[in-house]
């Protein structure tokens, strides 16, 4: 079988070429994000996984469980991943769908972790000075783990900056055994 982001790949370049061309690229963002938390939820999984529905029923199960209103396109979208079996794959759809809205607005997603909660000026101080390095905007996502003991980790795509306690300390260690 096709891996899963193959199969996912028409269905985001379509769906970022309908919205790019309606101006709609966030709301249909925030669509797919919904979407996805919906197929992702336990009750759904199960619900997909034990029971054999029709795709009307399907269909009309899974709109009842998204919050907000939809427009006649998301609708659509739903109905022609449900005729061809691949509800399953929104996540991986909305996964590419925001790398080319990234990619098309100049953005770039950070992943931010931290030994202790940044304030909202050291987390906009962080920001810029990537920005800066990067030369483009940046989408931080933060978290929080304490056995970096101190500092911060930030990936940016495939580029690593370890300012951590952690990573200093496994570094010296690395350093010292080369000896």
């Amino acid at each position: 079988m096709a891996e899963n982001a193959t199969l996912a790949r028409p269905y985001a370049e379509a769906v970022f070429r309908l919205a790019d061309a309606g101006g709609a690229l966030a709301p249909w963002s925030a669509t797919l994000r919904t979407l996805t938390q919906v197929v992702e939820h336990p009750d759904m999984q199960e619900c997909l996984a034990k029971y054999d529905l029709t795709a009307p029923q399907l269909q009309e199960l899974f709109l009842s469980l998204c919050s907000g209103e939809l427009s006649a396109e998301a609708k659509k979208f739903v109905a022609l991943l449900i005729e061809y079996d691949r509800l399953t794959l929104l996540p991986e759809i909305f996964g590419q769908f925001e790398a080319l809205k990234n990619e098309r607005e100049g953005v770039v997603d950070a992943q931010i972790t931290t030994a202790f909660a940044l304030e909202g000026a050291q987390l906009a101080s962080l920001v810029a000075d990537l920005e800066k390095r990067f030369k483009r905007k940046i989408n931080p996502q933060v978290s929080i783990d304490s056995d970096l003991i101190g500092g911060v980790r930030v990936v940016v795509g495939d580029e690593v900056i370890d300012g951590s306690v952690r990573g200093k300390l496994n570094a010296m260690a690395a350093g010292l055994l080369a000896s």
